[in-house]
């Protein structure tokens, strides 16, 4: 019975995990400077973190212990913009130095409908918080496990970004990556994972997870597409992705994780609703496996999403959502999988809560973000506090804390991952 991929989307992904799209600063750079000027900016970071207990897959009790600069670099030439942000870091925990850029992009308008972004860019699309369906962009899980700024969640891509407003009542954004960018998902090596062949968790080096990237070719990039427009205050959006799942959601017959092709169709809504504001989003993922009877094959999948966020009382804000990840061709991947304990439930459930109360002049932010899936039967909890000590100098401390009643489950298979962080910045 090989039965050792059949939860691989569970093992080494979040269930569709985006925030809304506002919250990323995926610049407008549409703005009337046109004279040659130039701006330096950033900041330095120190940041420690370390888990509640101990991982008999791992070694390293620390999560997080790094030292971080960051260089913004931000210059006109006429009416075009050269925007940089590389970060430079020496790591405690994977013991070395590294570098990362984030940022190397020109902006400029081709013709008076047509704005190009041209370069290293992080992108965004879609409506939820921290719930991504439509948004096929990489992401960082490692980062977003360890304490990191949530900014750091979003991964940088090589793209081009073509941005059509010629239309009266609908926008167009076209997206393409000529070199496919997966996600940096969890791979053993800071954070353990569950494993189906051993029944356990695994890590580096035996439980290192390597998987076989696509040929590097120019028929193995990815395109993405938003329509989207506004009626009256209601937004509207329809999407579509071709590329790849972005994690190794399959394996081939030798047991290594592999990147299938996927399509994706979706659509999403946002607007007023009673004294809040509503979004709603679909998405269907249509992959390599149509049939669902290769267990080493990523089923398709329905994806749906509500949510809805409203001002308490001034300042503490609430969301909610509920999200919904539908198996398809369930029935044939049962029979075909030998029966395997570890199989995923055919409708996941998960529901957030988010509560978020500013005080003392917005100068502290208390934040507090929670996963829980009625099906799997598990948890991710995110607490935080922030707190602005002046112009230069914040401060934030908070925590990872993972359970479940099954340690297969996404969440649950991460409870010795569960940790406390602080990061302590100045900037420039």
């Amino acid at each position: 019975m090989n039965w050792q991929a059949i939860t691989i989307a569970s093992l080494l992904s979040l269930p569709g995990v985006s925030l809304a799209e506002d919250d990323w600063g995926d610049d407008s750079w549409g703005d009337d400077q046109t004279e040659a000027s130039s701006a330096l900016q950033g900041f330095y970071e120190l940041a420690a973190g370390s888990r509640l207990q101990t991982d008999p897959a791992l070694t390293e009790d620390l999560t997080l212990a790094e030292a971080r600069a960051r260089l913004e670099y931000d210059r006109y030439f006429g009416e075009t913009r050269f925007s940089a942000k590389a970060d430079f870091l020496a790591d405690g925990v994977e013991h070395g130095l590294h570098g990362d850029l984030r940022e190397a992009v020109l902006s400029f308008q081709a013709t008076e409908q047509l704005d190009i972004r041209l370069g290293q860019q992080v992108l965004t699309w879609g409506t939820g918080d921290l719930l991504f369906l439509n948004d096929l962009f990489a992401k960082d899980w490692v980062s977003f496990f360890s304490g990191r700024e949530d900014s750091y969640l979003k991964a940088p891509s090589a793209s081009l970004k073509a941005s059509y407003y010629g239309w009266d009542r609908a926008d167009l954004d076209l997206v393409w990556t000529p070199k496919f960018t997966h996600d940096r998902f969890i791979d053993g090596e800071r954070f353990s994972f569950f494993s189906p062949m051993v029944g356990a968790n695994v890590a580096a080096p035996a439980g290192h997870f390597v998987p076989r990237e696509p040929e590097t070719e120019l028929g193995n990039g990815e395109l993405a597409a938003r329509l989207f427009g506004k009626d009256g205050s209601t937004e509207w959006a329809l999407y579509g992705y071709q590329g790849f799942w972005k994690r190794p959601e399959s394996m081939n017959t030798q047991g290594q994780g592999v990147f299938d092709r996927l399509t994706v169709l979706g659509a999403s809504v946002r607007g007023n609703v009673a004294e809040g504001i509503g979004h709603a989003e679909l998405a269907w993922y249509e992959g390599k496996d149509s049939k669902g009877d290769n267990p080493l094959q990523a089923n398709d999948q329905f994806r749906a999403l509500v949510g809805y966020e409203q001002e308490l009382v001034a300042n503490l804000t609430m969301g909610l959502q509920y999200y919904l990840e539908w198996t398809q061709d369930y029935a044939a991947l049962s029979q075909a999988d030998g029966g395997s304990p570890y199989r995923p439930d055919e409708y996941r459930q998960v529901a957030t809560l988010r509560l978020s109360y500013r005080l003392l002049q917005n100068n502290l932010t208390l934040n507090g973000f929670g996963f829980w899936s009625p099906t799997d039967e598990d948890f991710y909890l995110r607490p935080s506090v922030h707190y602005r000590l002046d112009d230069v100098w914040s401060v934030t401390a908070g925590a990872n804390i993972f359970g479940g009643k099954e340690r297969h489950t996404f969440f649950g298979q991460f409870e010795d991952a569960t940790n406390v962080y602080a990061r302590l910045r100045y900037s420039f």
